[in-house]
């Protein structure tokens, strides 16, 4: 396994793929980083040398924010709504979704496992 920045990238997997296991990487920013190194994005990880993976990484850490940086900066926006009170704040902090969906049906990733209805007693 290559390890980069504290993640483990799996080796059989292509470079584009590989990459964004790391928390802040997608596909079109790990296309960028392997254009920035020169390198093939279809390029298998166990086949990159020391020299690429290098140069992979001191991309990464000189200009994009990621894993516990970027995890860190996203908890400190959200408290920052909370705050100061605004819409999307109060939808944070009661676990509702904050970008205008529709809460009756969906969001249950929000919203936790859907409760039973109570029988009345006759």
């Amino acid at each position: 396994m290559i390890r980069i920045l504290g993640v483990n990238i799996p080796e059989n997997k292509r470079g584009e793929i590989g990459l964004t296991y790391i928390f802040g990487i997608g596909r079109k920013l790990s296309i960028k980083i392997l254009e920035k190194a020169k390198i093939s994005k279809h390029k298998i990880v166990s086949k990159w040398n020391n020299e690429e993976s290098n140069k992979i990484r001191s991309i990464i850490n000189e200009e994009y924010k990621i894993e516990g940086e970027l995890k860190s900066e996203i908890k400190i926006n959200i408290k920052r709504l909370i705050d100061i009170g605004c819409y999307r704040g109060k939808r944070h902090k009661i676990g509702l979704p904050s970008r205008g969906k529709k809460k009756k049906n969906n969001s249950r990733t929000k919203k936790g496992k859907k409760k039973k209805k109570k029988s009345k007693k006759i």
